[in-house]
């Protein structure tokens, strides 16, 4: 349990550093989770480097824009 909060933490840091590099996809509040804020700065911004194009909130996305 502690090393998956270890985790977490170091993730958060990495991407808190990510929101100074791609500015407007909102990092430092939603960590790159499929929330409702990151959907939206997909579909208004495209993706960028950080996430996976396969993570599935990602891939639908980018699937309407293809549409």
């Amino acid at each position: 349990a502690a090393a998956s909060i270890l985790a977490k933490v170091a993730r958060d840091r990495v991407m808190a550093e990510a929101d100074h590099l791609y500015t407007g996809y909102g990092f430092a509040q939603h960590k790159g989770y499929g929330t409702k804020a990151h959907q939206e700065a997909l579909i208004g911004l495209g993706p960028c480097p950080i996430p996976r194009l396969s993570y599935k909130p990602v891939a639908k996305v980018l699937a309407a824009l293809q549409n």
